[in-house]
């Protein structure tokens, strides 16, 4: 009988033995596994057919208004293309097996080409190109847009996104006639000064015929009772306006009038009257300065509306890179969390065994099944949160997400991390974020524009003193009436009142000097005075910018020292709990320790590991902040300024080097 006993013992302890060295054995196969990320390394051959997908990039939108040789297309509406909401080609080039299978540089071309915050903003480029044109012909600005497009959402949980901008066009408020103010600043003298003329030439023409007739009371005059005359009457002038305060207006006018009147010598007597007008602004509006602010504003405004742009397309690659690495550490999360699943469930499986051949307690059972469920758990949020990332990441890089296929889709990040490379630190970097930063560009073009406004604001102080003078001439010509029993000298066709009227044998000159001084001139005072207090404050302005600047360096240089630091305490972590895993499973094996012991040191890997890769995530973000911040971001990424206006991803070989993959 104790012999029996003897064997059933020995029987349950091999039976232990065998199921602890393969739970070990597992444990050290998911282990291999851990050394690599499982992330794939080369796309499968079979391509996914996606719907919405263009067979080629959109044609490029007009960066200028439509010129045509043509005179009267100038009065005919020019329309836009409707844009393009379909994908560009390269997503389906991307997708592998139902998979979009992205390296971080796929990313960055795909925003080039589909991002709708970058293709809202192209269209500011043309705008201010349109109001560059309407300056030149003397208008006034409409400003530009110069903000950053910041609808797309980028992180947080589910249901949560950023609000889009608050100026037209979906943009942020930015400096240089973007809206009514920026970082506080009015901008309402902006532009301020004398009227400025349209130089375009303008044509007033007034073509009539008249039949008049008129009952009189006296034969004397006109010898008939009822007086009845026809006219047909032309008058036009042609104005012309420069800036140097100069107009000219070229007037003529002409008739033919026919009467049954005795009294006129000529019947019918045909008019021609010329003239030409000189006006010179001799203080107020006289000059160049004045007379072009508007256009010199508006180019000024367009290069900022180009900063601006390239601003945009420093944060939506940012924004790009940013979301990269948060599925990248998603992936990662995901990917851990898996393994200590699957290693809580073959522990559970291995309990299960020994349970039925007595050789552990019921309690260690549920306990190995109370772990399972945790690890579910954990399992199902990782996989959420990487569901919920791949969709941010496909809407940033989508125009349209209609394709159920496509909304359905994984993305998999094929880099984990990018190599180290030595970069600018310190002051070094400060400099070269001074002088390369586009916020700094930006703020310099707006303050000449204010400088421009100031000279015109002084201008509009002095009085309204204006030298006119204009040569006229009148020609008359005609038919002899027989009624009137004259004889007339004069020529008896148009042609001859057209020679009167240009030989100056009936001259008209005029030169004179119109004065307007408004008393006190309040409004002027007013608005010359502000113009000089907007201009210190923005001068103000730009000395914050530099140093908010300098700040911003600094902090990211810190942050990112933080965050290696970080990744550095992570991987020891992560290795002194490995070791410490590796450490239970002996003890385990040899029967010195429990599956529950295994189980908690698992779950410390698995939170060591989690805590890595969290810590990478946050130095490559990080580091992308560290190149915004140095002005880096457009060199580094070999991005084409020119290409992206197009909408068209053309990355440069001497771009950072490819993130790695494992």
């Amino acid at each position: 009988m104790a012999s029996a006993k003897h064997d059933r013992y020995r029987e349950l302890l091999h039976t232990a033995c065998i199921g602890t060295m393969a739970l070990a054995f597992s444990a050290v196969h998911l282990h291999a596994q851990d050394a690599a990320a499982p992330l794939p390394q080369n796309p499968a051959p079979t391509t996914t057919q996606l719907k919405g997908t263009a067979t080629a990039l959109p044609a490029p939108l007009p960066v200028t208004v439509p010129h045509s040789w043509n005179p009267f297309r100038a009065y005919m509406p020019s329309s836009v293309t409707p844009a393009s909401i379909a994908n560009s080609p390269r997503l389906e080039t991307l997708t592998h097996d139902g998979k979009i299978e992205l390296h971080l540089r796929d990313a960055i071309e795909l925003a080039l080409e589909n991002n709708l915050d970058l293709a809202i903003a192209r269209y500011n480029l043309p705008i201010a190109e349109a109001d560059v044109m309407r300056t030149r012909a003397g208008g006034s600005t409409r400003g530009v847009n110069t903000g950053i497009v910041s609808n797309t959402p980028s992180g947080g949980s589910a249901g949560s996104g950023n609000s889009g901008g608050g100026g037209a066009g979906g943009t942020s408020a930015g400096a240089g006639g973007a809206g009514a103010g920026a970082s506080g600043l009015v901008q309402s003298t902006l532009g301020t000064g004398t009227t400025v003329s349209s130089y375009d030439p303008l044509f007033v023409g007034d073509f009539n015929v008249h039949h008049y007739a008129e009952p009189l009371s006296n034969l004397l005059l006109n010898g008939v009772p009822i007086l009845q005359s026809n006219t047909v009457a032309g008058d036009m002038s042609v104005q012309q306006a420069f800036a140097t305060g100069t107009s000219v207006k070229l007037s003529f006018s002409g008739d033919r009038v026919a009467t049954n009147s005795k009294g006129n010598f000529l019947n019918p007597q045909l008019d021609s009257y010329v003239r030409i007008l000189v006006q010179q602004q001799l203080l107020a509006g006289f000059g160049l300065g004045p007379n072009l602010r508007y256009l010199r504003i508006a180019k000024n405004n367009q290069k900022i509306s180009d900063a601006a742009f390239r601003l945009q397309i420093i944060a939506t690659v940012s924004q790009i890179e940013n979301m990269y690495w948060d599925l990248v550490s998603a992936w990662q999360d995901e990917r851990v969390k898996q393994e200590s699943l699957d290693f809580a469930q073959k522990t559970l499986e291995t309990g299960r065994q020994q349970l039925a051949l007595q050789a552990i307690p019921a309690m260690d059972v549920l306990k190995d099944e109370a772990e399972v469920a945790k690890r579910e758990q954990d399992l199902s949020i990782a996989k959420s949160t990487l569901e919920f990332q791949s969709l941010l990441l496909k809407n940033a890089l989508t125009r349209n997400l209609d394709d159920p296929t496509l909304e359905a889709m994984p993305v998999v990040p094929m880099d984990v991390s990018r190599p180290l490379q030595a970069m600018p630190t310190g002051d070094e970097l400060v400099t070269r974020a001074l002088a390369s930063r586009l916020e700094m560009e930006e703020q310099q073009l707006d303050l000449t524009n204010r400088q421009i406004s100031r000279k015109a604001a002084n201008n509009a102080l002095l009085p309204t003193v204006a030298l006119t003078g204009y040569w006229a001439g009148t020609g008359l010509a005609g038919v002899n009436n027989p009624l009137a029993g004259v004889t007339s000298t004069v020529p008896s066709d148009y042609g001859g009142a057209l020679r009167n009227a240009f030989n100056s044998s009936a001259p008209d000159y005029y030169v004179g000097v119109n004065v307007n001084i408004p008393i006190r001139n309040r409004v002027n005072k007013s608005d010359q005075y502000r113009s000089e207090l907007e201009y210190r404050q923005a001068e103000l302005l730009l000395q914050q910018l530099k140093k908010q600047i300098r700040i911003e360096v600094r902090n990211a240089e810190y942050a990112l020292r933080q965050a290696e630091a970080r990744v550095v305490s992570a991987d020891k972590a992560r290795d002194l709990a490995r070791r410490t895993f590796d450490i239970m499973q002996q003890e385990q094996s040899f029967g010195a320790g429990s599956a529950v012991q295994t189980l908690a040191a698992r779950n410390d890997l698995t939170t060591a590991e989690s805590a890595y890769f969290a810590a990478v995530d946050a130095r490559e973000k990080a580091r992308v902040e560290l190149e915004r911040a140095g002005g880096m971001t457009l060199e580094n990424n070999g991005i084409s300024i020119e290409s992206a206006k197009q909408g068209q991803a053309q990355l440069s070989a001497t771009a950072t080097p490819q993130a790695q993959t494992p």
